[in-house]
Order: structure tokens, then C-alpha cells, then sequence
């Protein structure tokens, strides 16, 4: 889910804008795109999905007397296509966008406006997340973050603070056979930025200021984020020269993970399932305190339903998707996919059935930042990750690093959307 996360957010570019050219007639033509006879609807969800709303699907139509007919196709190519799709009549009633999309398709038209409702039991950082400049634009479905994932066979327990994985690095049963001095007792792919967020957070950095809207206040260059860059290079001179491949990294560490090598790493629940297979007995646990002694603030993200704005049948999506998030319809939702619920009391039942996965899932949210979902946003991502690269190889010094970083976001927000 990670890297279709990122994917998303590069796509926002170039689609955010060519957008912009149909949202106008789009947004004319939402009245009368609406003005279905509310007895159908149409889903469209992942392949991964289509078990769980079947179910729910029958539940509502005996509830409401709404056909739903469910159709199934990859979640990023279904809101690529959403502009075309408003336009030409062709737009599912509803469907699923990873957080980051949200904001971005509700601003240039593409979804929706809605309204949360009450039995949805959403929380302050889910319902941020789905909301941009008073607006909201769906409904929180499911939560996820980064946690630390550990081997039982190598370490008893998780470690609880960075200066634990410093003790670790120490133990020579964890030295990288092909390069002398070289550790891979703790690894992070901290070349890619969402990996690092947390802990450039931890130490006082941010993306944007106010709580993630407002791109004209860029912390990525902040004494907080130095010291965050400057603690990740300690990292670096520890680990293997694989760590530096901006491309490779991501593979080194799930390898080095799965043939026992590597004792912890900081990983998504994406990465549960692959694990399993690999027959890693493995632990989960929230990312260890950092050593300022605070949380490794992550970014809160996960997957919200959505109404396009072409739906024909708002209305009656609108009651759809609050059925969706529901505490029963939740519950449901975890029991078949193991995905953390957004509703809190499902989360809740979640968290009973003693999962370690879902745990660790639900305590790090609770430190977790919601990812900024403002079209800005997609600037961030390749000067961010060029930013931990080029101080961690040497390449600049980390002053120099954030500040061309922070230099290269300001020019392109400037040149995509305009100065503000």
C-alpha cells in the first residue's frame, strides 16, 4: 500500500492540473448528475475488497431496497480516471482514495462534498485527514501507519528507545558479511521520505505549517529537521552502502529481514502478509522513542470511501457510506480484511482480539501526524527524499540539503499553482 500511496501523490501532479479544465463544467454538471432514481448504486473497490462489500452490500439492500452492483479494478487507476469518468457519466456512486488523494480530487472537483455521520465515530486525526479548507470529501475507513516490525528469534522483545537499536548495532552477529564495520541489526529506508517523516517530526520538523495547510510555511529546514538528518547520518556510517540506493534500499531491507539478519526495521502492515510467507516469527510493536526522549510522530494515513462528483445517485451514496462506517459495518470490515477500522469503537473491538499487528497499529496512530492533503503536497515527495540522500551520502552538508529542498518545493508550488 505504500508504494501505491506514493505513486498516488506523483500522479497528483500532472492530474491536478489537466483536471482543472474539466472541473468546471464538472462542477455545473453535479446537480444533474445527481438526479438518479436512488434505487441503484454502483462500487467500485479492489479486488481485495469486493468479499467484504458483497456482504455489506446484500445488509443494505434488505436495509434500504438500493440495488448495489459492485465492480472491482485497481483503486489509483479508478481516481485517475476520474475526471474523464465525471465527465462522460461513466463515475461509480462510490468508492475508495488513499488519504493524500482526498483533499486534492475535493478541491479540483473531482469528489463530492459530504457530510460524517455521527455512527461513523470518527476522530480528530481521520477526520483531518479527509478534510481540506472546511471541506469534507470522505468518510475515514481505514487507518495505517508505520510500526516496527522484530524478530523473536534474534531479540526477546521489542526495543522501546533508539538507544536500545544503538546497543543492538554493537552485537557482531549482526555485521554485514560483504562490508567490514557495516551493521544491519536496525534498519529504515530513510531515503524515502515517508519513512523519515517521523522522525524529522520527532524532532521539531514539519511539512507545512498549521497543521498541514498552509504551504507557504515550510519546516523541512528547521533546527528540528537538522537534527533529525543529522541523527539519520549516524545510522548511515552504520549501515551497508545498500542503504544509500534511493531504489534499492526498500529490497535490502525486507531481504536482510526475512533471512534473519536484521533483528528490527520500521515497516507498514502492508508488509505483514509478505512476512507471513517468508514464516518470519516475527513481532510488532510501536517504532521506538527517539533520543529526545519523544514519539516517532509517523504519518497518520490509510483509506477513506469517497462519492466522485459525476455520481448519479448522491443521496443514496451518501447513506451507503454511512452504513460503510458504521460500528457493526466496521467491525465487519476488520474481520475480513484485518485492516484497523477508523470508527473508534471498531477500532476498539479491533484492538480486543489481541492481534499484535493491530495493536501496534492503533498506538503509534495515536502519536501519528495526519499527512497533509493539500494538491502542494505532491511537491514534496522527490526533493524531500533527494534532501535525505544528498546529506546522508555526503553529497551536501545538511544545512545546505533541507534548504535547496525547501527551495525547490517553494519554486515548483510557485510554478504549478501559483504564488498565494
Amino acid at each position: 500500500m505504500k508504494r501505491k500511496m506514493l505513486k498516488s501523490v506523483a500522479v497528483l501532479g500532472t492530474v491536478g492540473l489537466a483536471s482543472l479544465l474539466l472541473v468546471a463544467c464538472g462542477s455545473k454538471n453535479n446537480k444533474s448528475a445527481s438526479s438518479g432514481d436512488g434505487k441503484n448504486l454502483t462500487v467500485y473497490v479492489e479486488k481485495q475488497y469486493e468479499k467484504y462489500v458483497k456482504k455489506a452490500a446484500e445488509a443494505f439492500e434488505k436495509e434500504s431496497g438500493t440495488k448495489v452492483t459492485i465492480k472491482t479494478g485497481d483503486q489509483l487507476k479508478g481516481l485517475e480516471n476520474l475526471s474523464l469518468d465525471n465527465q462522460s457519466g461513466k463515475a461509480p456512486d462510490v468508492m475508495m482514495s488513499p488519504y493524500d488523494r482526498v483533499g486534492s480530487l475535493g478541491s479540483d472537483g473531482q469528489l463530492s462534498e459530504m457530510k460524517l455521520d455521527k455512527g461513523s465515530m470518527t476522530d480528530d486525526t481521520t477526520k483531518a485527514l479527509v478534510t481540506t479548507k472546511g471541506k469534507t470529501y470522505g468518510a475515514p475507513a481505514v487507518i495505517e501507519t508505520l510500526v516496527m516490525y522484530y524478530n523473536k528469534n534474534l531479540i526477546s522483545k521489542a526495543p522501546t528507545t533508539f538507544a536500545e537499536l544503538e546497543e543492538l548495532a554493537k552485537d557482531s552477529k549482526y555485521a554485514f558479511a560483504n562490508e567490514n564495520g557495516k551493521t544491519t541489526a536496525f534498519l529504515a529506508d530513510w531515503t524515502n521520505f515517508y519513512y523519515t517523516y517521523g522522525l524529522l517530526a520527532g524532532n521539531g520538523g514539519y511539512v507545512f505549517g498549521k497543521n498541514g495547510t498552509d504551504p507557504k510555511d515550510i519546516g523541512l529546514a528547521n533546527d528540528g529537521s537538522i537534527k533529525g538528518v543529522e541523527y539519520a547520518k549516524t545510522w548511515y556510517a552504520k549501515w551497508p552502502k545498500g542503504m544509500q540506493d534511493t531504489k534499492g534500499a526498500a529490497n535490502l531491507i525486507q531481504t536482510q529481514f526475512q533471512s534473519g539478519k536484521t533483528a528490527a526495521i520500521i515497516e507498514g502492515p502492508w508488509k505483514a502478509a509478505s512476512f507471513k510467507e517468508a514464516k518470519v516469527n516475527y513481532g510488532v510493536a510501536t517504532i521506538p522513542t527517539l533520543p529526545n526522549g519523544k514519539n516517532y510522530q509517523t504519518f497518520g494515513g490509510g483509506k477513506a470511501w469517497v462519492i466522485p462528483a459525476g455520481s448519479k445517485n448522491a443521496k443514496a451514496a451518501q447513506k451507503f457510506v454511512n452504513f460503510l462506517t458504521s460500528t457493526e459495518q466496521q467491525k465487519a470490515f476488520y474481520d475480513a480484511t484485518n485492516e484497523v477500522p477508523a470508527n473508534t469503537e471498531a477500532r476498539k473491538y479491533a484492538e480486543g482480539k489481541n492481534d499484535e499487528l493491530t495493536s501496534a497499529v492503533i498506538k503509534q496512530f495515536q502519536s501519528a501526524q495526519p499527512m497533509p492533503n493539500i494538491s502542494e503536497m505532491s511537491t514534496v515527495w522527490d526533493p524531500a527524499a533527494s534532501m535525505l540522500f544528498d546529506a546522508v551520502s555526503g553529497k551536501k552538508d545538511t544545512k545546505t540539503a533541507v534548504n535547496d529542498a525547501v527551495k525547490l518545493i517553494k519554486d515548483t508550488i510557485n510554478q504549478k499553482f501559483g504564488k498565494k
